[in-house]
């Protein structure tokens, strides 16, 4: 199959891309200009505000992107005959790796400021997301209608799993009162959160 050929305004905007996550890594989101974005991108300023708007809304896709791949990224699929706890561990480690990098937790900062005083922006963004069916609600639908699990509000059942994770692994890294968790820690906290989760809603 041949692929598809970029059109030159895609082409630009693949490269501001690319240049927002190397100067964003390397500098920090705060530390980098609009100027720089364009500099590395070797395109025009206006091209770069052509294609996003304000450093905001360029935080904004660059968040939805590193989300998608954080929802959809597992390649683990339901099995009945196979251990519940560790297929949920292992889509709850999809996420979280993502969730706890440095270009993530930074996006994020950036992102909650700018939606500190839009709160309207912010509540139409969180249901834009949660629009987007993941591998982890995939997973959940077919353990319940296998019987594995309990039926369970969908919605409300991923908060709790996402609240467990975020309020050891994001909120407390975001509000700079801890550090990034390392490996270890991180396979703890999905181990002992599958199992709490399963303690409940498995039959």
């Amino acid at each position: 199959m041949t692929e598809k050929k970029l059109t030159r305004s895609e082409q630009k905007r693949q490269a501001i891309l690319d240049a927002a996550h190397k100067a964003f890594k390397e500098y920090g989101v705060q530390g980098t200009s609009m100027d720089q974005l364009a500099a590395l991108a070797e395109v025009s300023k206006r091209t770069v505000y052509n294609h996003f708007e304000s450093k905001e809304a360029l935080v904004m896709h660059l968040i939805r992107e590193m989300w998608q791949k954080a929802i959809q990224g597992s390649d683990v699929e339901f099995s009945a005959e196979g251990s519940l706890e560790e297929q949920l561990t292992q889509l709850l480690m999809a996420e979280i790796e993502v969730i706890t990098t440095q270009e993530y937790i930074d996006l994020a900062r950036v992102a909650m400021g700018h939606f500190f005083y839009h709160p309207e922006a912010l509540k139409q963004e969180i249901e834009r997301m949660s629009e987007q069916e993941s591998a982890l609600k995939r997973w959940l639908n077919s353990a319940i209608e296998s019987g594995k699990l309990k039926p369970v509000d969908m919605e409300f059942a991923i908060n709790q799993l996402h609240g467990m994770i975020k309020g050891s692994f994001f909120w407390p890294q975001l509000l700079q009162i801890a550090p990034l968790p390392d490996q270890k820690e991180k396979e703890h906290l999905v181990q002992e959160t599958a199992a709490m989760f399963l303690s409940y809603y498995q039959k």
